[in-house]
């Protein structure tokens, strides 16, 4: 390969990765293309004439300043972030759910449907036919504890809605 080529590939390479690191962001591409742009330029004046030594001298260099400067850039330019503690049983307490199979308060055969999964419950106040709605109280391992919701308390539904106008 003739020496002025791996010049211009690393000149050219070099703006790329620093050019890439608006489509990537996270400093590692911006610095191997500084690299690869210092090297380029050291070939250029005559400093790097061998290639294995100019690939070497690009490698040690993009190393250096990954370690060197990410730190620094991870620091001052961070990325937008959000985080949340979350709590499924927190948030779920206090939602109403409908009973899809009976529940009674010996065994936990019966069943509710909580954002759009069938789960086992159970109630400490007595038997609980299909259909009904419930209040979910607190969950013992995979299975909900709920108790009865008053008529009044009831979420009105599209029919129930439509009955009263």
């Amino acid at each position: 390969m003739d020496g002025e080529i791996l010049t211009w590939i690393f000149l050219i390479g070099g703006i790329l990765l620093m050019l890439l690191e608006a489509v990537l962001p996270g400093g590692i591409a911006f610095l191997l293309g500084v690299s690869g742009l210092g090297v380029g330029v050291l070939r250029y004046f005559g400093f790097l004439e061998d290639p294995f030594t100019a690939t070497l001298v690009w490698l040690l260099t993009s190393t250096a300043l990954t370690i060197a400067i990410r730190p620094f850039i991870n620091k001052y330019f961070k990325g937008e972030s959000y985080s949340k503690l979350a709590d499924e049983d927190f948030e779920a307490m206090d939602q109403i759910v409908e009973v899809t199979e009976p529940i009674n308060e010996f065994d936990n055969e019966g069943r509710i449907r909580f954002q759009g999964i069938s789960w086992q419950a159970r109630s400490l106040e007595g038997e609980i036919p299909a259909g009904a709605q419930v209040r979910i109280k607190y969950r013992d391992n995979t299975t909900w504890i709920v108790e009865p919701v008053d008529e009044l308390d009831t979420p009105l539904t599209g029919n129930q809605l439509k009955e009263l106008n």
